[in-house]
């Protein structure tokens, strides 16, 4: 692969572990700041609506910012917002820096995936975009777990400083290594128009936001959840965030292998059922052993359900690919802003034990709001 792709892969690695720093070290957080889990859990929520409301406007904004120092500027935002954060007294001003930290995602993955396409031959691009988002599942790999451990063992502010350092490197090396002048060009107002009037691709869109809303229900609150209550340590948690990431990279890869031939919306179908076993079967989590054991479908289809969804969106519609998938983005955020908002509620009346049922009836009624997408996807107006 292009020198060039190697920082834009590492930017997404940032991100990622960034975005998943949050809830793998809430209790950490909750303890140190000296309030409840369930309103600590505010900073999931809103670090989800702002990066799901800046997604589709900033796609306009920055649409011909050259890319070299938007995507620079913004990773270099990233890092310094998450070092303030690691500084920051009390909730109130956590929740300030976090939000203004998550103006980066919502611009450098979207534009990053953008100007792939230029950087490499025409016969290389699908494979450079797949190698840039590489990113993300190494980060549920390596570095998501990393950062459970530091804030486990130092506190929750060496885990953002972690991120926050990362940052800038990336930020530094994305400005040495990108070529100047490359500006991909933008989403025209048509192309969102057709968009948000297609019953096919918004139904595609809302499976999304519902499933997001239902996985992260009980996700954000996975690190109390297995500490406090099933009494894993923090290095057993670690590693249970570590295999998370192993199997969820070989599901997406294995996704990658069948969806061609199995149809992008039986394949959500069946990631999204794999996420409904582990739903059910929760109350089985006991331990380390069962815990890992249990977690392991959901694993498979966490990441894969995506992958699925924007392979299914982008064969609706190839001309309006850009715009579904960037809204699609959207979705994913606010399904885990609204998935917060419904753990943190449950969990401040004390209801830690409805957590997964809440999940579950969550995922059940993604499958069939997905079985619905199916069918408005076959009729002929989709066409």
């Amino acid at each position: 692969m292009p020198p060039v792709l190697w920082p834009l892969l590492f930017g997404n690695f940032v991100v990622g572990c960034g975005v998943n720093v949050l809830p793998a070290t809430l209790p950490e957080i909750s303890a140190s700041l000296g309030v409840p889990v369930a309103r600590a859990g505010v900073l999931i929520t809103a670090s989800a609506f702002v990066v799901a409301l800046s997604a589709p406007l900033f796609a306009a904004v920055v649409a011909g910012w050259d890319r070299r120092r938007l995507l620079a500027l913004a990773v270099l935002w990233y890092g310094a917002l998450h070092l303030a954060c690691a500084a920051m007294p009390g909730l109130p001003s956590l929740l300030g820096a976090r939000a203004l930290a998550m103006v980066a995602p919502a611009i450098f993955t979207p534009q990053a995936a953008a100007c792939v396409g230029l950087l490499v031959p025409a016969q290389q691009r699908g494979r450079a975009v797949t190698f840039v988002f590489l990113g993300f599942s190494v980060a549920s790999v390596v570095g998501v777990p990393v950062g459970a451990w530091i804030g486990g063992t130092f506190g929750w502010r060496a885990a953002f400083a972690f991120v926050g350092a990362m940052g800038v490197v990336n930020a530094a090396w994305i400005y040495a290594t990108m070529p100047d002048g490359v500006k991909p060009p933008g989403l025209s107002l048509s192309a969102w128009r057709a968009m948000l009037r297609s019953p096919a691709l918004m139904g595609c869109v809302a499976v999304t936001l519902v499933f997001g809303s239902g996985q992260f229900t009980l996700y954000s609150y996975l690190a109390p959840f297995l500490k406090d209550r099933v009494g894993l340590s923090t290095g057993q948690f670690s590693a249970l965030l570590m295999w998370f990431g192993i199997v969820g990279l070989a599901g997406n890869a294995l996704m990658s292998r069948t969806i061609d031939r199995v149809g992008p919306a039986r394949s959500v179908m069946t990631s999204l059922g794999l996420g409904a076993a582990t739903l059910l079967a929760w109350p089985l989590a006991t331990g380390f052993g069962m815990a890992a054991l249990v977690i392991t479908p959901w694993a498979l289809g966490y990441f894969s359900s995506n992958s699925a969804q924007q392979a299914r969106l982008a064969g609706i519609a190839p001309a309006l690919a850009s715009a579904s998938i960037a809204l699609n983005t959207s979705a994913i955020y606010a399904g885990q802003g609204i998935g917060a908002a419904i753990g943190g509620a449950l969990i401040a009346q004390g209801h830690w034990h409805l957590l997964h049922w809440a999940a579950l009836a969550g995922m059940l009624l993604a499958m069939a709001a997905s079985f619905q997408a199916a069918r408005l996807a076959r009729a002929p107006a989709a066409a």
